[in-house]
């Protein structure tokens, strides 16, 4: 679930990563025999869970909320809750006969040499490395002397708790500031180390939430964005709501009390800011965003002298108004680029006189296109503009008075796994990615066109076996909508493979092709893996987002629900051998079709879900996604969120599928209250004997486990859905 909007541009592309997806393992007749022997019981004895008298009135309707002292994270008997459903779950996937399997295998395709995308800062490459099965990614730096090692996370905490989570070098290639995330949770907590001794200096800036760090040219300090310390009271470090968020200026050497705020908004407490410093020393901008939405408010302050900075400057709007999304991608002295959907739902690049923003001198430098600009880039004297052509990337190359003159050689059909490059060098990094090939990196130099294989990644997997086909299928109103298939070449379409079918469907993110060690397992099982590429993404510009927020977001329900059908009509897989995943905002969907469709699936997989529509805002980042979803509090958000919250729609005496509802106890992004209330109303509610579990990772976060408990996690994930789609029969030999 992003924080914030992605209008501050960053040098190095981000990838989404996809869930991991169930994985099945063939046995041999004596395995076939101890099954039938042990496993699990077919029926749970569910803890007991207190179901209080809470009720709330919303404009006049009498909601129950029996489950609210859930929401009390570091209570007694929320924690006795924690223990007891853990007992349950974990005695529960201990006894499935194919996890170790599950497990040794994932841990031999997570086993080999991997490697980020490298970014070029103060004259040397930057990029993580990882041996195979390390907990963490260190990071690397290579100039004239060679590689060597900058940090290992691994070194920091024993258990792999506390992740590295930010990681920026100054301009001057003389600090590092990283950040410190304990327990993976969004709170951050900043250093800095001298990169010539390998030390850490004294300074500590605590409280940074949903921020970058973004040096000034001289190398002597930094901007970030940090929240007012929360309340020591028991449980609200990691859900009190995120409010009244500043900009900040450290300087080296300094206390954080004498860091210098330079940019707020008050008059919209609930609002993000952020800051970024242009690649040449002289712009600040500054960001105003209205929650996840993508449209922004823009700043501007003039440091000066990038030699002897003004961090103080004041800053002069480029624009006020929420109407669209302005990102700056780069700047020629005063002459802003800027990435923006203004009058172009599918985004065009501007050029800004920063000294005169008046938007009457605005100029369109590329145009919108057929297809939607996934980013855009300023580097070697040219722009870059990264399109999603139904959903495969495309980029291509225009001088800056946006004549097209070349197109990046991407080494197939797939997506782009990463790119960083800067104005000052021909030099750029890229990475390339599908479902069947593992990310590999290229360097291409933008004066010659030359590309070259940079890092080539060798794993346990055959991917020249299998096949990835798009296909498009009609949602209930008719839209077109893309969905990637992948599974082993020539198999039969006979309605009986067992089938994942992943989602998420919101918040201007694209689901675009990539490779996963997990799914490469599944797929040597003989298993289908499908993406749908449903409203509320990016994948067709922001009309596709807008298609699928606010008292829309039926639509994302109803995209999903078909794609299942088709593949059901197609004779890929039945019901019965159909699982459906998501994370974050792809939790919310899938508790949302189970309810609606409880026929259409076998197996359902909701993780860090929002599952509480009515409250979701009144906790930690909750605050930031009341554009995308609308508030309860409003009486005309109300009557939608009501009728598809995964909460509030469970009837009881349904036959719900196999349900494993995962979360953590750290995760501040969608506290783990959510998914604790649902499984409760959930256990309750089931009228069959199909299983209800929730498995809560302990010290874990949103999106954070190191890789041995992610890996343990998976495993009892995937045995899981192989027990329940009755995954024993046609599974072929692992090559």
């Amino acid at each position: 679930m992003p924080p914030t909007s992605r209008a501050a541009s960053a040098r190095v592309l981000g990838v989404l990563g996809v869930l991991g997806v169930l994985l099945a393992f063939p046995m041999t007749t004596a395995d076939s025999q101890v099954q039938q022997q042990s496993g699990p019981p077919a029926r749970l004895g569910y803890p007991v869970t207190r179901a209080a008298s809470t009720v709330d009135v919303y404009h006049g309707t009498r909601v129950a909320d029996p489950f609210r002292w859930l929401e009390d994270l570091d209570a007694p008997a929320t924690q006795e809750w924690v223990k007891a459903q853990n007992a349950l779950a974990f005695g529960y996937l201990a006894q499935l006969p194919r996890r170790d399997a599950i497990k040794q295998r994932l841990t031999e395709l997570w086993n080999y040499p991997r490697q980020s995308v490298p970014f070029r800062e103060g004259g040397r490459l930057f990029y993580t490395k990882n041996t195979g099965l390390q907990r963490q990614s260190p990071y690397f730096v290579r100039d004239a002397k060679g590689e060597r090692l900058v940090l290992d996370p691994n070194a920091i905490s024993a258990d792999g708790s506390t992740a590295l989570s930010r990681f920026a070098p100054d301009p001057t290639g003389k600090y590092l500031a990283y950040g410190l995330s304990f327990g993976g949770a969004d709170w951050v907590e900043l250093r800095v180390r001298d990169l010539a001794t390998g030390k850490d200096l004294d300074d500590k800036v605590e409280w940074v939430r949903y921020s970058g760090v973004s040096w000034t040219k001289d190398g002597r300090g930094f901007f970030y964005t940090r929240y007012p310390e929360p309340p020591k009271e028991a449980g609200k470090t990691l859900s009190n709501a995120s409010r009244d968020p500043r900009v900040y200026y450290h300087r080296l050497g300094t206390a954080q009390t004498a860091d210098v705020k330079v940019f707020d908004h008050p008059a919209q407490p609930e609002w993000g800011v952020g800051a970024s410093v242009s690649e040449d020393g002289r712009w600040v901008f500054y960001y105003v965003n209205r929650g996840t939405d993508p449209e922004n408010q823009l700043h501007v302050a003039d440091l000066g002298d990038p030699r002897r900075p003004n961090v103080t400057a004041p800053a002069r709007p480029i624009t006020t108004e929420l109407d669209a999304s302005y990102a700056p991608v780069g700047n020629v002295g005063s002459t802003i680029y800027v990435q923006t959907n203004l009058d172009a739902p599918r985004y065009r690049i501007i050029a800004i006189d920063a000294t005169k923003p008046a938007r009457a001198g605005w100029k369109t430098v590329v145009p919108e296109a057929k297809h939607a600009m996934e980013g855009a880039y300023l580097m070697g004297g040219r722009l870059l503009t990264h399109y999603l052509v139904d959903v495969k990337s495309e980029v291509a190359i225009f001088d800056r008075t946006g004549k097209r003159t070349g197109t990046l050689p991407l080494p197939g059909i797939g997506a782009l796994a990463g790119l960083s490059g800067r104005e000052d060098s021909h030099e750029l990094y890229f990475g390339f990615s599908s479902y069947t090939v593992p990310a590999s990196i290229y360097r291409y130099d933008l004066a010659t066109g030359k590309r070259s294989a940079y890092f080539t990644p060798k794993v346990p997997f055959d991917g020249a076996k299998y096949e990835t086909r798009q296909v498009f299928y009609t949602s209930k109103d008719g839209t077109r909508v893309p969905m990637f298939v992948t599974h082993r070449k020539g198999m039969r379409l006979d309605g009986e493979n067992p089938t994942l079918l992943y989602g998420y469907g919101g918040f201007n993110v694209s689901l675009t092709p990539g490779f996963s060690s997990s799914t490469a397992a599944w797929l040597e099982m003989g298993g289908v893996y499908a993406v749908a590429n449903l409203r509320g993404g990016a994948e067709y510009g922001e009309g596709w987002h807008q298609a699928g927020k606010l008292e829309k977001k039926q639509n994302v329900f109803d995209d999903f629900i078909a794609a299942a059908e088709w593949l059901v009509r197609e004779k890929y897989t039945a019901p019965s051998r159909l699982a459906i995943q998501g994370g974050s905002n792809g939790g919310l969907l899938v508790g949302a079709v189970m309810n609606q469709r409880p026929d259409l699936f076998g197996v359902a997989l909701p993780a860090v879900g929002v599952m509480d529509m009515l409250r979701y805002h009144k906790f930690s980042a909750g605050v930031f996604w009341v554009p995308e979803y609308g508030s309860a509090d409003d009486p005309r958000h109300f009557p939608f969120l009501t009728a598809y919250s995964p909460l509030h729609n469970l009837k009881p005496g349904t036959c719900y599928p196999a349900t494993l509802v995962t979360t953590a106890d750290h995760d501040d992004r969608v506290v783990p209250g959510h998914s604790y209330k649902y499984a409760s109303t959930l256990q309750a509610a089931q009228g069959c004997d199909r299983p209800v579990l929730i498995r809560i990772e302990t010290q874990g976060s949103h999106g954070y486990r190191p890789l041995d408990r992610r890996i343990a996690e998976q495993a009892d994930v995937w045995a899981f859905t192989a027990h329940h789609l009755r995954m024993d029969a046609r599974t072929p030999a692992v090559p």
